[in-house]
């Protein structure tokens, strides 16, 4: 698996993007967002239970990632007209403020190594990439366990301030010396 100061890999993929006719999808590479710190997580499937809860919490955070310089971008190996159909089913994600990713070749999941060994599906991994392009922070869970927007979003904010920060440290707090 890749980690921390490792490169995220390069990719390509088509994305779900908007529910606008003519507008839906958009091809997304990893230089679309020069400049930008990116967070990228991936969920295993699309119309299930656990992901549609971490999505909508990423989607409702959007502004707080958008105010820290942050491109949130979603991915799973669905394809893009499954997360259309998707967003157009379920309340919670018709608004989505960010493109979800169709990794449906395995190839950026794969690069990765977060497909499941047993099902191949992704496990529930998510990336803070810096500006650079270098990995730095991974979380990685199991499939049925959601993970913290929250935290992510605070991990982006400690890595920002540059600073060593304490267990616990939320944004506004001192960083050590």
């Amino acid at each position: 698996m890749l980690t921390i100061g490792d490169t995220f890999p390069s990719f390509s993929l088509k994305a779900c993007v908007s529910l606008d006719e003519g507008k839906e999808f958009q091809t997304i590479t990893e230089s679309a967002y020069q400049g930008q710190w990116k967070v990228v997580f991936f969920w295993p499937l699309d119309f299930t239970f656990v992901c549609p809860t971490e999505i909508a919490e990423f989607g409702y955070k959007n502004a707080d990632f958008t105010k820290l310089n942050c491109q949130v971008l979603g991915c799973s190996t669905d394809s893009e007209y499954c997360h259309l159909a998707w967003r157009k089913d379920h309340r919670d994600l018709k608004g989505l403020p960010f493109p979800m990713l169709a990794d449906l070749k395995r190839e950026l999941s794969s690069t990765l190594g977060i497909l499941h060994k047993d099902a191949g599906i992704c496990l529930r991994a998510t990336y803070i990439v810096d500006p650079s392009g270098t990995i730095r922070w991974v979380s990685v869970n199991d499939l049925s366990v959601g993970r913290n927007v929250d935290e992510v979003l605070r991990v982006v904010e400690a890595l920002q301030t540059e600073k060593l920060t304490p267990c616990g440290w939320t944004p506004g707090q001192k960083t050590l010396n």
